[in-house]
């Protein structure tokens, strides 16, 4: 029975952890977008992002975060043999490549509130599809286990990461559009 308490508290944890780090980032976007605002605003906003993300981080993210671990460790107490299985040592290498893309995600954090990130809107609409990537494969690996096709699974992912950058691009370019025909409209 414990299982299930803990593989339901786990998938519960990985929902709110995944909610976080794509919101999360969301935030960096406006945060140094609102540098192309004139003051006050500029302050205004950077001020109220700050303390979303740092609200976001620590009240939501990182204990989803925790509660994904901590009841992943559960699940391999109370089943110790899965640590047998190839495809679970898969899975934990995406997952501790998503644990790096949290903390990394905490450290940028830091980097805002410092003015010391150079990052662009851009870079961090592509940053932020790293964790969906990181999802796909994940519960993929957690749903087929070693039955997973991989080929397939690749020619996906790929796929996918095809479909995201050109969905980045085309959004880029009509971000651009639009900004230019309202400086068009505002100067006539």
């Amino acid at each position: 029975m414990m299982y299930f308490w803990f593989k339901a508290f786990h998938l519960i944890g990985i929902v709110v952890w995944f909610a976080g780090l794509f919101y999360l980032v969301r935030l960096f976007v406006y945060h140094v977008e609102a540098s192309q605002q004139p003051e006050p605003a500029q302050t205004i906003l950077k001020t109220q992002y700050e303390i979303m993300e740092k609200r976001l981080y620590k009240i939501i993210t990182t204990p989803g975060m925790i509660m994904t671990v901590t009841m992943a460790i559960g699940l391999i107490f109370t089943k110790p043999e899965i640590l047998k299985l190839g495809w679970l040592h898969i899975k934990l290498a995406f997952v501790a490549l998503l644990l790096a893309y949290h903390f990394f995600c905490g450290w940028i954090m830091k980097r805002l509130e410092k003015k010391e990130c150079q990052w662009t809107g851009q870079q961090f609409r592509t940053f932020n599809e790293a964790p969906t990537i990181l999802l796909v494969i994940i519960i993929l690996l957690a749903v087929f286990k070693k039955s997973l096709p991989l080929y397939l699974t690749t020619l996906l992912v790929f796929t996918l990461i095809i479909i995201i950058t050109t969905s980045i691009q085309l959004y880029a370019k009509k971000r651009n559009r639009n900004q230019e025909e309202m400086q068009k409209a505002t100067q006539k």
